[in-house]
Order: structure tokens, then C-alpha cells, then sequence
């Protein structure tokens, strides 16, 4: 049984008791199945997703959310030193787990097709190792691809030496030391031209950062800040600076509603409410529904 949070009414979802939010934008908070709640929405009633998917799928099983929570350095999650936070190792995968990703994303892209406006984008983390596996399904389904946005970080990934036979090789690195991560850019088709859609659903395109200046696909981006992390402490939490401008691009016209399905700590949310737009977030872990419910308001209010 989903719970659904209320903060401030949009209006969207049926009849549902409703408080008043004290932050900057209104937004509502799902403790469902991404899939069956996305499904049970009015077609076209989202204008934008925003999102960062959980990628192996068993990082987030029961089993392996326990060992992440306990601490534990076995299973997929790589636990590094002290202070830095954990990572999930997507070259563990056999290709039965690469099987159902791909089926994962094919039932993602149909219900992303169900629910978003003609026109509306979908802005979707990934990493070099297996964006292919979310890029295909989203053709196939009918979305345009509309390229890449890039992410310029440092992260753990890669960089290693050969496991047991470091100083065999010492100038030798198994894969490349990571720099980057793709964020996957698609937009559902237009009713007829631009412009026509644009009037219509307010969709279409992606809002400008000035009159002088278009949004880029390169975005400078530094790892999560300690202070955010002492607010949602999720895994996979993406820092504020970023998300902010993901999220304001992702409505051209600075009106409708963004939907971030996979939630986790709230990062989509907390940015939407920061640039002034009215969101809609759903996390099936109830322990991240809670982390994230209490987090937004705090992670909205950080400069």
C-alpha cells in the first residue's frame, strides 16, 4: 500500500487531505512502486522527469540495502574509507542482472511515454557502462533522443590497478578513471511544430538561462557536499548546484509540474521546490520516502 505526502495542493491526483507547504513551491511525495503509481496517473499529466535511477536494481533489493545500511563491504556497494560515500560496482553484473535492467527501462520508458505532456523531456542519470542499456529502450518506445548532458565529476570509479597483482602492474589501470557522468536527454514527440506545442502544453523545449544564454550540455559539477549529505544521507544523493540546473531547464517556460520516480533522497524535489516549480516525487523505500520527506525542506533552503 503506497502512503502519499501532500505538501501544498497541486491538484493533480484525485481527492487527497492536503496541507499547506511553508517552502517555496508545492510538491507531493509517494511512498509507491514508481511503475504502478506512474501508470495509474492521467495520461500527459506530468511535464518534465527529472530522475537518477537506481542502475544495478539489486543495489536496492532488500538483501543488499541491508548490507549498505549495516555497514557491510560484501554484495555490490563498495565501501570506501571514512567519509566518503559508497558506490555501487555495475561491473559485478552477469548478464542476467544486464537482462532485467534492460526489461527495468523498457517498463520505464512505457510508463514515461503514458504520463508525460507531448513534448515533455526526460533528463535520466547514467554512466558510460551501461548507458546503452537505457538509451535503446527509450528509442524503441518512441522518444527522441536529444543528446547528452555531461557532468563533469570526479568519482571512485575506475583508475584501480589489476586486484591482486598491483605491484605486478603498477603502470597498469584496469579501466579508465572516471571524470564524467552522461545524463541521458529525450523528449517525448511534439504536436506538430515547436512553437504549436509550446502553446498548447507548455513543453517542447528547454528554458534558457538567459535571453544571452542557452542551457549547455557541459555542467561543472563537484561531488555531493558533506552539509547535504548530513541532511539525506542517500547513497546515490546528487548535489544541489547540479540538480538545480537540470531542473530549471527542464520546463521551458518555467510552468508545470517535474516528477522524479526513483526519489531516493529527495535531491529533484528539493531543487524543484528551490527554483520555484511545483514537483512530484515517488520512492518505494519507505526508510528513503522518510529520509527524503524530512530532507527536502532543509536540502530547498541551502544556498
Amino acid at each position: 500500500m503506497s502512503r502519499t505526502e501532500i505538501l501544498g495542493p497541486l491538484g493533480l491526483f484525485g481527492d487527497v487531505s492536503q496541507e499547506r507547504s511553508r517552502t517555496r513551491a508545492e510538491y507531493q511525495i509517494f511512498n509507491a512502486d514508481a511503475f504502478e503509481w506512474m501508470n495509474e496517473q492521467p495520461q500527459g499529466s506530468v511535464h518534465a522527469i527529472v530522475t537518477d535511477p537506481p542502475y544495478g536494481l539489486k543495489e536496492y533489493t532488500e538483501s543488499e540495502t541491508k548490507k549498505l545500511r549495516n555497514g557491510n563491504k560484501g554484495g555490490i556497494w563498495r565501501i570506501p574509507p571514512a567519509g566518503r560515500a559508497p558506490l555501487p560496482r555495475f561491473t559485478v553484473l552477469t548478464d542476467s542482472d544486464l537482462t532485467k535492467l534492460q526489461e527495468f527501462f523498457e517498463k520505464f520508458a512505457t510508463a514515461a511515454m503514458h504520463i508525460l505532456a507531448p513534448g515533455g523531456h526526460v533528463m535520466i542519470a547514467t554512466n558510460p557502462l551501461l548507458s546503452h542499456v537505457v538509451y535503446i529502450p527509450m528509442i524503441e518506445a518512441g522518444f527522441e533522443k536529444r543528446g547528452e548532458i555531461i557532468r563533469l565529476v570526479q568519482t571512485l570509479r575506475g583508475g584501480d590497478r589489476p586486484k591482486s597483482a598491483e605491484k605486478e602492474f603498477p603502470d597498469v589501470s584496469v579501466m579508465p578513471k572516471s571524470q564524467w557522468e552522461p545524463w541521458g536527454l529525450f523528449r517525448k514527440p511534439c504536436e506538430g511544430r515547436v512553437h504549436d506545442n509550446l502553446r498548447k502544453y507548455g513543453t517542447g523545449g528547454l528554458r534558457r538561462i538567459s535571453g544571452d544564454l542557452p542551457f549547455g550540455d557541459v555542467i561543472r559539477s563537484s561531488p555531493t557536499r558533506p552539509q547535504e549529505r548530513a541532511i539525506s544521507n542517500h547513497p546515490s544523493l546528487k548535489p544541489q548546484d547540479l540538480m538545480r540546473q537540470l531542473v530549471r531547464a527542464s520546463l521551458p517556460l518555467g510552468k508545470g509540474t517535474v516528477l522524479d520516480p526513483f526519489m531516493g533522497g529527495g535531491s529533484t524535489i528539493a531543487a524543484a521546490v528551490a527554483v520555484g516549480y511545483q514537483s512530484v516525487g515517488v520512492e518505494r523505500d519507505a526508510e528513503y520516502f522518510n529520509l527524503a520527506k524530512a530532507g527536502i525542506p532543509r536540502l530547498s533552503e541551502l544556498s
